[in-house]
């Protein structure tokens, strides 16, 4: 639960720390993407093999290094003094949270019965929740008091206790019979995703039909053919392709990935949109974000419940409504909207998040075995997150691409870009189209996302059981337990 805190506190900060950053680090549009895609692609591409690493090495050892890790890194992103070293720290970030999430997810199907799991799944992902809304309000106050630099300086205390508390008290689990590690499909699947989300993120800067964006994006997915055919065929592979014959966990999986997609393209959008068109501050930013934390922390409790009541299907696809519903409210935002209209919305779609995540979850973990928890749970976890890179970059890609295209060529770089030249110029009729640009992006954003939801209804109600899994009483599985040599 502590390791789960100190991840979920720096995905929720960042996106606050945004318009600061910009303006520090003169960072533009492509470059404010990277600093949270680079994250979330890093995180995608190691935690497959950091999943297997854990199983192989032991968790509890994989852990420990985890937080080391991730600790260091935060220092590093805090003091960054330019955009590329930030970026560089938040790739090292990014390689922390990797080895940390995979090994999470797998103790729960190996230190858990299957009448345990769903509370277990319940109270990791509360966990997780509990930083949405302590980041953002810390953040806010941080960011309105100190550097930017500061929010990552809220990691350094959790993860002290974190690794105080695994060295203490978590015993430690592998695998019983270790794997080789597949070389070749570390580096093809790593070339994949790197290679689509930065033709992704690029364009927004440059367009379709760019090289620099068609390079990349070929390359990426003849990377990603190269790797599906390797696996099919390799000896040890990286990825199980047999885990995707199980409907519950490729269904599972996709959904999730589409919720990631779209809450990581919303969350890159909002607090920009509540900056520079509503005029808040930082602190004023985080507070508005408390209807979609508080729509899907009541969603999360009630997910459970609702799939035992109603049965996976219905629970997931009202959850997708919900999604779908709030987001295609918040598209109808215009420059003269306010903060009422974005606190409906988001805590509507808040809730949809919070029925969909919990059952598509389960769906997913479920179809898990003990000895291939790692692995697996790497795989569903690296999918969704690469879901949420790929959000960031298509819906972040959309969002500039519609603000570049109305606004003059000085305000091109970023909406705080335009604002500033606006004021400094003295140009009121700049400063009103930049605002109503952006706008225009983000309801594109909105209605994208909308569309999305409505594809995971369908998809839930196709695909997803009608009943909840019922399953037998069984004993916890044996933990592979070291106990040191005393003497």
């Amino acid at each position: 639960m502590l390791t789960s805190l100190a991840v979920g506190f720096d995905v929720t900060i960042l996106n606050l720390a945004l318009p600061s950053m910009a303006e520090d680090l003169h960072a533009d549009n492509a470059q404010l993407q990277w600093f949270v895609t680079v994250y979330t692609l890093v995180l995608a591409a190691g935690m497959i093999p950091a999943g297997m690493l854990g199983d192989r090495l032991g968790r509890r050892k994989t852990l420990l290094a985890a937080l080391v890790v991730f600790g260091v890194s935060s220092l590093l992103a805090a003091y960054a003094p330019s955009s590329g070293i930030f970026i560089a720290a938040r790739a090292l970030l990014g390689l922390g949270a990797a080895l940390i999430m995979p090994t999470m997810l797998a103790l729960i199907p190996t230190m858990f019965t299957a009448e345990e799991r769903p509370k277990a799944i319940g109270t990791l992902a509360g966990a997780s929740l509990l930083a949405f809304p302590i980041g953002p309000i810390l953040g806010g106050w941080l960011l309105n008091h100190f550097w930017w630099g500061s929010v990552f300086l809220i990691n350094i205390p959790v993860v002290v206790l974190a690794f105080l508390a695994v060295a203490a008290w978590l015993p430690e689990s592998r695998r019983e019979r270790g794997r080789r590690i597949d070389a070749a499909g570390v580096v093809l699947s790593s070339a994949a995703v790197t290679g689509l989300t930065y033709g992704l993120i690029e364009i927004g800067e440059r367009g379709w039909t760019d090289a620099a964006v068609l390079g990349p994006v070929l390359g990426g997915m003849a990377a990603l053919a190269l790797f599906v055919l390797w696996e099919r065929r390799a000896g040890a592979p990286l990825v199980d392709l047999s885990l995707f014959a199980n409907a519950r966990f490729t269904v599972g999986i996709a959904l999730a990935t589409l919720v990631n997609f779209t809450m990581f393209g919303v969350l890159f959008a909002l607090p920009q949109y509540f900056q520079a068109n509503l005029g808040t501050d930082a602190m004023g930013s985080s507070l508005r974000l408390l209807p979609l934390i508080a729509g899907m922390l009541i969603g999360m409790s009630a997910a459970g419940r609702l799939s035992r009541l109603i049965g996976p299907k219905l629970a997931a696809g009202l959850g997708f409504a919900l999604l779908a519903g709030g987001l295609f409210w918040g598209a109808t935002t215009g420059t003269g909207s306010g903060t009422a209209l974005a606190a409906g919305w988001t805590a509507m779609y808040g809730l949809g998040l919070g029925c969909v995540l919990p059952t598509v979850m389960d769906a997913a973990l479920g179809a898990l075995s003990p000895g291939n928890a790692g692995v697996g749970a790497a795989v569903n976890q690296s999918i969704r997150t690469l879901g949420g890179s790929f959000g960031a970059a298509v819906l972040g890609s959309i969002l500039t691409s519609a603000y570049r295209a109305a606004v003059p060529e000085q305000a091109r770089e970023s909406v705080f870009a335009g604002l500033a030249a606006a004021r400094s110029a003295g140009f009121a009729a700049l400063e009103g189209t930049v605002r109503s640009a952006f706008v225009h992006g983000l309801d594109l954003v909105l209605v994208t996302g909308g569309g999305l939801g409505l594809l995971g209804l369908l998809l839930a109600l196709a695909w997803l059981p009608a009943t909840p899994e019922r399953p037998r009483p069984s004993p916890a599985p044996a933990l592979r337990v070291h106990v040191p040599d005393l003497e």
